[in-house]
């Protein structure tokens, strides 16, 4: 694949890395730049050797600087704007449905609506040295689009504090507040993002979608609901040759070979 804003490579255990290519514009989430994230999510979605997606950047201290600031203030019609807002909600609700683990790479300022990119992932690793916030408010915009990611995944004080006054946040606080995984030292962050990568690729492809699946499913559902989903998807689970092969290898002491999706 060779979009011109969107990387797309997967290596030989079967992680697929989706990196975001346009250092001109710090990696601003242009339409253009998101639709080529999107067919490049779909084409890690549809190919069975691809076993979990690393979203990262090609550039050293910035993620994604966030929306296109330009595109908010050029002179298109209202209506024409309005057609292609529905990019962000594609991409988060692909993120979920994907049916395998995102890691977001955030080997740089992770800002705007980037930050909820990061949070509609399932893993976040971050560099030392990387910034997490919604600056859009000093720049006379608010985070429309992302706070809805962000009062699932912070409290609702630290949400408002963070959309209202705009501020920065350091990796560790972001640690603190349980939106990243692990922080790493900034020499140390590929090697680790790639460990993590490959780990997660060795589980069962099969018993990955399932969880994930499940998790994308019931996150919003009432304790009764989400129990009665869950319930459905553990007797599927039950019928899978991987959940047998997984208890057999481990009592064996062996490395388990797993089914194909």
């Amino acid at each position: 694949m060779t979009d011109e804003l969107v990387r797309y490579e997967v290596d030989e255990a079967g992680a697929a890395f989706v990196t975001l290519d346009d250092p001109a514009t710090r990696n601003a989430l242009s339409d253009e730049l998101l639709d080529d994230l999107l067919r490049a999510l779909e084409k890690a979605r549809d190919d069975d050797e691809v076993r979990v997606v690393v979203l990262g950047s090609s550039h050293e201290r910035i993620f994604s600087s966030g929306g296109n600031l330009k595109a908010f203030a050029d002179e298109r019609p209202p209506v024409v704007k309005y057609a292609g807002l529905d990019r962000f909600p594609r991409l988060f609700k692909l993120l979920g449905a994907l049916g395998k683990p995102v890691l977001c790479a955030a080997g740089g300022d992770v800002l705007a609506g980037a930050f909820g990119l990061a949070l509609a992932c399932d893993l976040v690793l971050a560099k030392e040295s990387a910034r997490f916030g919604c600056p859009e408010i000093n720049v006379g915009a608010f985070p429309f689009m992302i706070s809805a990611l962000i009062y699932r995944n912070v409290g609702r004080m630290k949400a408002n504090e963070l959309m209202m006054l705009g501020d920065k946040i350091t990796a560790a606080e972001a640690h603190e507040l349980g939106i990243v995984n692990k922080v790493v030292p900034d020499a140390e962050f590929d090697g680790m993002v790639r460990s993590w990568a490959h780990r997660v690729a060795e589980k069962s492809p099969l018993l990955m979608k399932l969880g994930k699946d499940a998790i994308n499913s019931t996150r919003d559902l009432g304790l009764s609901e989400a129990l009665d989903v869950l319930q459905a998807q553990l007797a599927l689970a039950f019928t899978t040759e991987d959940l047998g092969e997984g208890v057999a290898a481990f009592r064996e002491k062996r490395a388990p070979v797993w089914q194909r999706r």
